[in-house]
């Protein structure tokens, strides 16, 4: 048998990948992965909507310059808007419902005062849908005029946004909100709202009647359904310097108090800005003559003023004059909580708008109507009439700051909890989160704030009440159509003052 020798020959190496090239395919693959990444981030902060406007259109039915943000960087102003909208709101447990019964021996809700009458108006306004509810659907019709949708769930807010709202509007009016949770924790009802922070009533009676749309705005009035709520200028407005309503309050009643009421100007005032698309304060402009007409009429230039400081538009300044003039803007103005604050005696440009509060106000009550067909001559009735008669026009004016001193942060954050708990009872589904919106909470809303709105926001900062919300009046839609019907009466007359006067004067 023959041996067999194997042969092992050596294998020939085969060549090793360079170290390096792995390191540079580590590196292609993580910069790729990075770049897609800072893609979708930006992507997504880009979707992003936010309390301050970022990401939000102006509204189609009331177009204005869209806001401009001060971040210095594209990714600085990312970075805020994932802090603020994701990372600034703590997890808290579930607010517990509270009774709105007294709770005896705890300390809380003690006290329970009688609503100001005006408050009968929730009845009034939740009157188209007494008999239907609002459904789902209701809601849904009504997203098409809102600009931000609000939602609260076991004492925590939601908010969809759907357009950015002019200035500061939106921030304040949501912050109001917030605060109200805070005041009354565990009392306000889950509930499904939308709201539009524009001027005018869009929910027309006639267009809507066979299904009307429930639709939260800061005025109202007879031609329409639009359901009136505080505007945002009671927790301030940093764009005029206005600072909370109870501060602002404060020190106008104090500056009143500077001259008596012999020693005021006995003439008309107004100061304001004209050019607002409002054909009334164009009128007004007119009646600019202090011996023809009685009245000083000056243009405000808001741009000027900031310039200034605003130190020309201090509001307590501004009650030296015994009469006092309102014209409404583009709609509705919040000037006449301002102007009413004075003690002088309003007179109020027969108004086409009302807000939650005007309602209750009375003409030769706490105010004086001045037509707006015949304004400059009405506004010259109205003075002479004051000055002949000084006793009682103090007296007018008097009452209207009293009035005005009567609603209160906590009646305004009343007239919200029943306007908001009211409406909650009408609702026939139970209101869940929109997959779009955010919680808010005062962290993520003061993120997003500038300084100057930050440092009003802190100023009108609440603490839980010890007392209870004031007691709602009940319907009473007979009481309400004497009180307009009285209201018109009460004008009527006057109107008849001015035009007797006239004709004596032609003769």
């Amino acid at each position: 048998m023959g041996l067999r020798l194997r042969l092992r020959l050596p294998h020939k190496s085969s060549p090793r990948t360079p170290s390096y090239l792995l390191l540079c395919v580590l590196a292609l693959s993580f910069f790729s992965f990075t770049a897609l990444l800072l893609y979708k981030v930006d992507d997504f902060i880009a979707q992003t909507k936010t309390l301050a406007g970022h990401n939000l259109e102006p509204t189609p039915w009331h177009i204005f310059p869209r806001k401009s943000f001060s971040e210095g960087t594209k990714h600085s102003q990312a970075y805020r808007i994932l802090q603020c909208s994701y990372f600034s709101c703590p997890y808290n447990a579930v607010v517990q419902p509270k009774s709105l019964q007294s709770e005896s021996g705890s300390g809380r809700l003690t006290h329970q005062p009688q609503c100001p009458d005006f408050f009968r108006w929730i009845h009034r306004d939740l009157e188209p849908w007494a008999k239907t509810g609002v459904t789902k659907e209701h809601v849904k019709r009504a997203k098409a005029n809102a600009a931000f949708r609000v939602v609260i769930l076991s004492g925590k807010l939601y908010v969809d946004l759907y357009y950015a709202c002019v200035q500061s509007r939106m921030m304040f009016t949501i912050w109001g909100i917030l605060q109200l949770l805070t005041k009354y924790p565990g009392m306000v009802p889950d509930v499904d709202m939308m709201f539009d922070c524009m001027d005018k009533p869009i929910i027309n009676q006639t267009e809507y009647q066979s299904f009307p749309v429930p639709l939260f705005r800061y005025c109202t009035n007879e031609a329409h359904l639009d359901i009136p709520f505080p505007d945002w200028s009671f927790w301030g407005w940093s764009e005029t310097n206005l600072r909370p309503w109870e501060e602002e309050f404060g020190d106008i009643k104090q500056g009143s108090r500077r001259r008596s009421w012999d020693n005021k100007q006995p003439r008309a005032y107004w100061k304001g800005n004209p050019d607002v698309v409002s054909p009334i304060r164009l009128e007004l402009m007119k009646c600019n003559h202090s011996r023809l007409w009685g009245a000083q009429i000056m243009r405000q230039d808001w741009a000027e003023e900031a310039k200034g400081g605003f130190e020309q538009s201090k509001l307590s300044n501004q009650c030296n004059h015994r009469y006092k003039i309102y014209a409404e803007g583009y709609a509705w103005s919040v000037s006449l909580k301002y102007i009413l604050s004075c003690g002088s005696m309003t007179l109020i440009i027969s108004p086409e708008y009302e807000d939650f509060f005007s309602r209750g106000l009375l003409p030769k009550e706490n105010y004086w109507p001045i037509s707006p067909t015949d304004l400059c001559r009405s506004i010259k009735y109205a003075v002479d009439w004051g000055n002949a008669n000084p006793s009682q026009a103090e007296t007018i004016g008097k009452r209207g700051q009293v009035y005005m001193e009567s609603i209160s942060m906590d009646r305004v954050y009343d007239y919200m909890f029943h306007l908001i708990t009211e409406y909650s009872k009408l609702q026939k589904f139970k209101p869940e989160k929109p997959a779009s919106a955010n919680e808010v909470c005062a962290g993520s809303l003061l993120c997003f704030a500038e300084q100057k709105e930050r440092e009003l926001l802190e100023r009108s900062r609440v603490v839980p009440s010890l007392d209870q919300p004031c007691k709602l009046p009940v319907a009473d839609r007979s009481r309400l159509e004497r009180l307009i019907q009285q209201k018109k009466k009460t004008i009527e007359n006057v109107r008849y003052m001015e035009m007797t006067r006239t004709k004596k004067s032609s003769k």
